[in-house]
């Protein structure tokens, strides 16, 4: 891995966000990148509130936000994530790879789906009270190598297919995608149940949405992108959007000029 993955898959209206707030990705410790996607930072200081929206990717994060005392085990969001922001924001959060999370916590990633719980054992300041951006990073691997990680296959074999379904605009069915691996639908359903949190057909759908948003940032046809990401016509993308992101697509590139 060269660096962070520098698009804004995910983030709605990303240029807002960026105009008000510091926002930056980093590596983590060598021994650590099979696992995670990237180390995430945001720092700022807003007059006024501020909401971000987030439709989440099909990961775990660990977050370490100011103005908690602990840091909290963000499980895969199955909805649009928003947050207000205001006054001093300092952000430090971990986004694990899907499937990566499983061997830092032995126990299935779908316990966390949907769930925020906070690590009580864990003081934010650890991480959050260190000024140099360098430290900040080195205090975050520190902390993910007091939990492991645990080499395990099956949570190799489950990035391997998350990436593949990223990667592939032609991966549409779980069947045929099945298939094409070599291996039971049911046997991939619990896979990425246990390993991932959520389930191969969510994946397959999200990471549409997110290619849909990026694409709403400069002029599209949406019928031609509809085709583009596997879907039958136009309506799908737009009842999968409009469900997911909350307006519908055309409302949302209306909203960006």
């Amino acid at each position: 891995m060269h660096g962070p993955r520098r698009d804004t898959r995910g983030i709605v209206d990303a240029r807002e966000l960026f105009a008000r707030v510091r926002f930056r990705r980093r590596l983590p410790a060598p021994e650590l990148q099979p696992y995670l996607e990237h180390y995430w930072l945001i720092d700022g200081s807003l007059d006024a509130p501020y909401t971000s929206h987030v439709v989440p990717h099909p990961s775990v994060n660990v977050v370490f936000e100011h103005g908690y005392a602990h840091p909290e085990i963000a499980g895969v969001g199955l909805g649009l994530f928003s947050r207000v922001l205001d006054g001093t924001v300092r952000v430090a959060g971990v986004q694990f790879r899907p499937g990566g999370f499983r061997p830092f916590r032995a126990e299935p990633v779908s316990r966390w789906t949907g769930r925020h719980v906070r690590l009580t054992d864990v003081p934010a300041a650890l991480v959050l009270d260190v000024e140099d951006e360098d430290e900040r990073v080195a205090a975050l691997d520190t902390f993910l190598q007091s939990w492991g990680p645990t080499p395990d296959p099956q949570a190799t074999s489950a990035m391997e297919l998350v990436q593949r379904i990223r990667d592939d605009r032609e991966i549409r069915r779980v069947s045929d995608f099945a298939r094409s691996e070599g291996v039971a639908v049911r046997t991939m359903q619990r896979l990425f149940a246990d390993y991932v949190g959520v389930s191969p057909k969510w994946v397959i759908l999200r990471y549409r949405i997110h290619e849909a948003l990026e694409r709403a940032e400069s002029e599209v046809e949406w019928a031609r992108l509809a085709a583009d990401l596997g879907y039958s016509d136009q309506a799908h993308l737009v009842r999968d959007f409009t469900q997911t992101v909350g307006v519908s697509p055309t409302a949302y590139a209306k909203a960006l000029t």
